[in-house]
């Protein structure tokens, strides 16, 4: 079987930096489990694991357009102090829910902060970089009905929304 759209991919990931520093990994944890074909892992990923089988290793290099999206300067505001009301403390770093015009929640890292204002950053921590990702397919299996109709691959132990 070959990782196509519809399929349940479980796989064994270790993703690099263009230092070679490990950003994040599977490995020593259970499998990441996801549906191909539904925008459940960075489409760059996806892209190059699509025709992949049980037991392949797979190297690839994301670039940012196919990963997290580039740097956007406009992502990155000043807000007054005073907008963080009931924030005892703040810290570079810290991240804090925010919400758009239409109430949908985003996150965004404190980059920046004075005594007047706090400077935030609203692009993913891993926008503008080039991922580097070695990864190990460990099984693939036929979706069930509910896992492509709800765009996501369940756990072994059952879901719930």
């Amino acid at each position: 079987m070959k990782v196509t759209k519809d399929k349940v991919v479980s796989m064994h990931y270790t993703l690099k930096n263009d230092a070679g520093e490990v950003i994040d990994s599977s490995e020593g944890k259970e499998t990441m489990d996801f549906l191909q074909g539904h925008g459940n892992i960075i489409p760059g990923l996806e892209k190059a694991l699509e025709g992949s089988k049980k037991g392949d290793k797979v190297e690839v290099s994301i670039k940012p357009e196919e990963g997290y999206g580039l740097k956007l300067d406009d992502a990155i505001q000043e807000i007054p102090r005073t907008a963080l009301q009931g924030i005892d403390e703040v810290t570079i770093g810290m991240q804090l829910q925010s919400q758009d015009q239409d109430g949908n929640p985003f996150v965004v890292t404190v980059i920046k902060l004075d005594d007047e204002k706090i400077t935030v950053d609203a692009n993913h921590p891993l926008a503008g970089e080039t991922l580097h990702f070695s990864v190990s397919i460990e099984d693939i299996r036929v979706a069930l009905e509910e896992e492509v109709s709800h765009g996501h691959a369940h756990s072994a132990g059952g879901h719930s929304h």
